[in-house]
């Protein structure tokens, strides 16, 4: 099983703990000399957080939130509201950086985007990082998900089947998230051009987004594409919603497909099942990032420290497997109920976690994007 959690992360864990031991025993004293919980001085009656996350964790964090905010008053005395805002990784990104959304925690779907905002954050003059450290709350590889049907008929292992399968006049309907909106449409486009290329996505450089054979490849994929969702959680349900006759091929993280597979056996009597490239994949890590701005007070630190801590623990993490992620926390064993062949899924991953590319290069691919989407859709 392959779990990520980057060593930044460590920090963030390690400073929430500290500061929720100083600050809970500052009020802990507090109670005990005063025996009551009504706010005095700097401490709040209450605390409200933005939590402004991605739509593939939308199950899981519904469900455990409201456990927090009890956990939260309980703990210490203080209400706690969390204010949850969902959308795509790149919406995201782009919601914060135009002011539009002022996050006092934001997590999209894999670190790789934590560079690019802060290279974007100081383009805008600003002289710190705003995402300064991070902790992985669960993860979820890539995968070419369809139905059984479809998938076992053509004999799909990688994206260059697809590739086959377009040459070949094949009736394929494809899609995947926006790139230019959803993490997922990266992670999709960015494995398509690798395959294309005969690369490992780190090995990818700005001229093979003008090479014209990688191009080709990719146009030809892309160009049986038969929608672009805005992030990978609303795509695939959009998917499993609208059925084999409408998209039988789609390219989502590996939990979609676990959160949609009862609902696509019982709808359409065809289960959907993930294919993982076996050339490798990419992996989402799901950063929770603390916000690094003048918006974020030190008490929505201190909380959000909390919902990190409230978030890895060990019963939290075994909900998140119910949605189809694997748990960042290592000491939450992976769920063989779950993770297995009847629900589509690997139990292990039977393919290598590959490395992003550079920001660089998606910058690169952000631009070849309008020469090989579907004109059409």
């Amino acid at each position: 099983m392959v779990r990520i959690l980057p060593k930044r992360g460590y920090i963030l864990l390690l400073a929430g703990i500290l500061i929720g031991f100083s600050i809970f025993s500052g009020i802990s004293l507090f109670y005990s000399r005063r025996g009551t919980q009504t706010s005095i001085g700097d401490m709040p009656e209450s605390i409200e957080i933005v939590f402004l996350y991605t739509s593939e964790k939308q199950g899981w964090i519904e469900e455990v939130t409201p456990g927090f905010e009890k956990w939260f008053h309980d703990r210490f005395g203080i209400q706690i509201h969390v204010e949850l805002e969902v959308g795509g990784t790149y919406e995201t990104l782009n919601l914060i950086l135009h002011g539009s959304a002022k996050p006092t925690v934001w997590s999209p779907a894999s670190n790789i985007w934590i560079p690019y905002i802060n290279t974007k954050w100081r383009n805008l003059g600003y002289d710190e990082d705003i995402a300064v450290d991070w902790t992985s709350l669960v993860t979820s590889p890539l995968v070419i998900a369809g139905w059984k049907s479809f998938q076992e008929r053509y004999d799909i292992t990688a994206f260059r089947d697809l590739y086959r399968l377009a040459a070949e006049d094949v009736d394929l309907k494809y899609g995947h998230p926006d790139p230019l909106l959803s993490n997922g449409g990266v992670m999709a486009t960015i494995l398509e051009f690798s395959e294309a290329a005969g690369k490992k996505p780190e090995e990818l450089i700005v001229d093979d987004f003008k090479n014209d054979a990688i191009l080709n490849v990719v146009r030809t994929i892309e160009a049986n594409a038969v929608a672009y969702g805005k992030s990978t959680g609303f795509f695939g349900a959009w998917a499993v919603d609208n059925g084999p006759f409408a998209i039988n091929t789609f390219s989502v993280y590996e939990n979609v497909v676990l959160d949609n597979s009862l609902k696509a056996q019982k709808k359409w009597r065809d289960p959907i099942i993930a294919v993982y490239p076996e050339q490798g994949t990419l992996l989402s890590d799901h950063p929770f990032v603390v916000i690094n701005a003048d918006w974020v007070g030190k008490w929505q630190k201190f909380a959000a420290g909390q919902y990190l801590l409230y978030l890895l623990k060990d019963e939290i993490q075994v909900i998140s497997q119910k949605h189809g992620f694997r748990p960042a926390n290592p000491s939450v064993p992976l769920d063989k109920d779950v993770f297995n062949i009847e629900n589509g899924v690997s139990y292990k991953l039977p393919v290598p976690v590959l490395r992003p590319p550079s920001g660089e290069v998606l910058e690169a691919l952000f631009e070849a994007w309008v020469k090989v989407r579907h004109p059409g859709v």
